[in-house]
């Protein structure tokens, strides 16, 4: 009978992919748990991209004590982005963990537990190689797929990042830049067709510079039309791209390409060329703009996502009005806000200038409320327009329903005579607008 494994996973879509290749790579000896009582094994997979997150881990971690007191030999790990940061800091500070794996370490979880079980004390891998060749988890990959029915997929295609900006703990937890050979990629993604997904998201912390430090290796957007020649995968999707580095090249594979999604997440972060420069982000305001220009002239209903950081250290008034002056300029679909934190490792912690928290808070209602009333607008455009949704299963909201996503990312629920079509690509007519999903009524299936 096979032991049980317990994950709680906090942060990016990176996370929730690491998550499942740690799930591949022990299920010869464990199964998955809901419940952390049961568990013979529990692991946080941590982020500490902001402060809060990193809070949420601990506070994690700390409730499984009394399991271990319960249990003696639960076995208790820490991974991903805090695993990596805290390393042997984090033994000292809670004693009773027995893993800390960092954010390449976790792909050796079988043989960490091996060295637990010989030597019984904790065991720390944290070492960041720069010519560390990601190992392809596959072939169980797809079985828990196949269970799961999954009609969607997260594919990591590069680790790390070289940008550096001023507030972003990445480099220092994710390492630099390192591609996966596209071999693999192509590989991985063919598997998954197999199995019946449908679309996968490509991931990486900066997806655009994808193959530009490896010799032979394609660049993105030669990648995104390599995968686009799997039969059977009807859709593509990206994220993280950075502003300075999209290039009419991937513009021109967005707009031609049917396979790639009409959508993009285009970090702003910030309205201001002061803040910008401080933040080490590379580009202007203006060029951030020329580009969101060629996106639009190049696809017309193409939707904008981004992320944007209030109270920057030195940010004044007329700095956040310019954010607000920018969301109403690129008129996002949606945005991802966050308040600033201070990071370990970062040039911003040492700027002066502190923004104090309510202010913080003040500008984040704010940019809620402008950002608010533009999604509004955006989605009620949709309100009798057919689009095509990919289902990827029951609506949350009501079990008789279905929901799906089109290809500008945006939730549908709808009705249907028919329930079976998970995996289908549909059409289907909207009717009604809600704060960050749409209802409409299903019309045929384009594709089963």
């Amino acid at each position: 009978m096979k032991k049980r494994v317990y994950i709680k996973t906090f942060g990016c879509q990176m996370n929730e992919n690491d998550t499942e290749k740690m799930y591949i790579l022990l299920s010869d000896e464990y199964e998955p748990t809901s419940n952390p009582e049961e568990a013979d094994l529990i692991l946080i997979n941590t982020c500490s991209v902001r402060e809060k997150p990193q809070f949420k881990a601990f506070s994690e971690v700390g409730r499984y004590k009394y399991l271990k007191k319960k249990k003696p030999d639960l076995i208790i790990g820490v991974t991903g982005c805090v695993a990596q940061q805290e390393g042997e800091k984090l033994i000292q500070r809670l004693p009773y963990i027995d893993l800390v794996l960092g954010t390449q370490g976790f792909y050796f979880i079988k043989e960490a537990l091996e060295i637990l079980k010989k030597n019984k004390k904790p065991v720390i891998f944290t070492e960041l190689k720069p010519d560390f060749k990601p190992p392809l988890v596959l072939e169980k990959e797809n079985k828990l797929s196949l269970e799961n029915k999954k009609v969607t997929a997260y594919v990591t295609i590069m680790q790390g990042c070289d940008n550096f900006c001023s507030y972003c703990i990445v480099p220092y937890v994710r390492g630099r830049e390192i591609s996966r050979n596209p071999e693999d990629i192509l590989k991985e993604v063919e598997e998954l067709v197999k199995n019946g997904v449908r679309e996968v998201t490509l991931l990486g912390q900066n997806v655009n510079s994808y193959g530009i430090k490896e010799k032979g290796y394609p660049d993105f957007p030669e990648l995104l039309n390599m995968i686009s020649q799997i039969e059977n995968l009807w859709r593509i999707r990206f994220t993280t791209s950075h502003p300075k580095d999209l290039s009419d090249k991937l513009i021109k594979v967005i707009a031609e390409n049917p396979k790639v999604c009409k959508h993009i997440h285009l970090p702003l972060q910030a309205g201001s060329n002061k803040i910008l420069k401080k933040m080490n982000r590379k580009y202007t305001k203006e060029e951030y703009l020329e580009k969101v220009k060629k996106l639009k002239d190049a696809v017309p209903d193409i939707a904008i996502t981004t992320d944007i950081i209030v109270g920057f250290p030195g940010e004044s008034e007329e700095d956040f009005k310019e954010t607000l002056e920018m969301l109403e300029k690129v008129r996002y679909h949606e945005i991802f806000s966050f308040k600033y934190s201070d990071r370990p490792f970062t040039l911003a912690q040492k700027l002066e200038n502190k923004i104090p928290e309510e202010e913080k808070e003040r500008r984040l209602k704010i940019v809620h409320q402008v950002q608010a009333k533009i999604t509004k607008e955006i989605y009620e455009s949709y309100v009798g327009k057919e689009v095509e949704v990919l289902v990827e299963g029951p609506s949350a909201k009501d079990p008789n329903m279905l929901m799906g996503r089109t290809t500008t990312n945006v939730i549908v629920n709808f009705d249907t005579p028919r329930l079976d079509l998970k995996g289908a690509l549909v059409k289907v007519l909207i009717k009604e607008a809600g704060k960050h999903s749409l209802k409409g009524e299903y019309l045929e299936t384009l594709k089963l």
